[in-house]
């Protein structure tokens, strides 16, 4: 069983800024590939960034620049700086982490999302 608890979504101005953060508990061995989605209304989910356990990253194209994703293992949390916000950002963003169990079985395991609305 994995937890995941979200939190820093909330509403900002455009040019504004947010940090998200995902903490992982349960019986995981080892967090592999985490990231953040995210679903706007009306609007299927999209991917925002991802980061392996290498630390290797990648960026959805409206979001490169302005927004980064870092984690740190031992507290097994993964965060999402966003930067320079605007409306088109706002949607709820979903954490998502791939690992393994102390079993070593493979798991995929989402947040519960948290709002981010960016308006004036």
């Amino acid at each position: 069983q994995v937890q995941l608890v979200e939190s820093g979504g909330g509403l900002v101005q455009p040019g504004g800024s947010l940090r998200l953060s995902c903490v992982a508990s349960g019986s995981i061995f080892r967090l592999n590939t985490v990231g953040w989605y995210r679903q706007a209304p009306g609007k299927e989910r999209e991917l925002v960034a991802t980061i392996t356990n290498a630390g290797s990253t990648n960026y959805a194209n409206s979001v490169r620049g302005r927004f980064t994703i870092s984690r740190d293992n031992a507290k097994k949390t993964v965060y999402l700086q966003m930067n320079s916000l605007k409306p088109e950002d706002t949607a709820v963003y979903y954490c998502n982490v791939q690992g393994l169990f102390y079993t070593h079985a493979a798991f995929t395991s989402w947040g519960q999302g948290t709002q981010v609305t960016v308006s004036s």
